[in-house]
């Protein structure tokens, strides 16, 4: 039954998945941002080429990345316990997250540096630039616009996540379609919450779109 009392939970709802995903996106990018820059540098045909830290780098982030997001959210109960202090609500969500999210933000990283034309590296190179100049006056700059659309890729799958935490108590709009939508049978509450969760992806990339085509010097 529609009254004041859903609609706070809605709106609670809406501001759990936002805090889910924006946290989570926030610190896969602070662990899968170097992560995919050292897959970049450190490969066979890189800056600073290291065979060992290349391929130990790259076997971990394919190694994480090919584990379900729900079995690695109730594998890792223990330590996002040991992180948080619980294993449910949209805090603890942000754990499991953020783990499963920062090899995937790796490799898009990692494909957005790759993107770069090899001349303005090479020319970079040729006047003397180390290779933390390199990479941060001519690979991030230049990589900007799709670093951008990657981020928003990121958002849209973190936010598809988090609503699937909601299957385990994560908390967000999520749970809310489980727990009213599913176990309840309230087939309008579960389409309302599939309608808001499309006009979140929504929101995020146009936003992402909107930042790439910004920062495109080819456009």
């Amino acid at each position: 039954m529609w009254n004041e009392a859903m609609l706070r939970l809605l709106l609670r709802g809406i501001g759990e998945t936002f805090y889910m995903t924006l946290g989570s996106t926030l610190f896969a990018y602070i662990i899968g941002l170097p992560l995919g820059l050292l897959l970049v540098i450190c490969a066979p045909d890189g800056l600073a080429p290291k065979a060992i830290l290349y391929k130990t780098l790259d076997i971990i982030v394919n190694i994480t990345r090919s584990i379900p997001f729900l079995v690695l959210m109730i594998s890792v109960i223990p330590f996002t316990r040991a992180v948080v202090g619980t294993s449910i609500g949209s805090t603890a969500a942000i754990v499991p997250l953020v783990l499963s999210a920062a090899p995937f933000v790796a490799r898009l990283v990692e494909s957005s540096i790759r993107e770069v034309d090899p001349g303005v590296v090479e020319a970079a190179q040729s006047m003397g630039a180390s290779t933390l100049q390199i990479i941060c006056k001519v690979l991030l700059p230049e990589a900007r616009p799709s670093l951008y659309s990657g981020c928003a890729i990121a958002i849209t799958t973190i936010l598809g996540y988090s609503a699937m935490a909601g299957a385990v108590g994560g908390g967000g709009l999520g749970n809310i379609a489980i727990s009213y939508g599913y176990n309840r049978y309230q087939s309008d509450i579960m389409l309302v919450t599939v309608i808001l969760l499309i006009l979140i992806v929504q929101l995020f990339q146009e936003i992402g779109s909107r930042a790439s085509r910004k920062t495109d010097k080819r456009k």
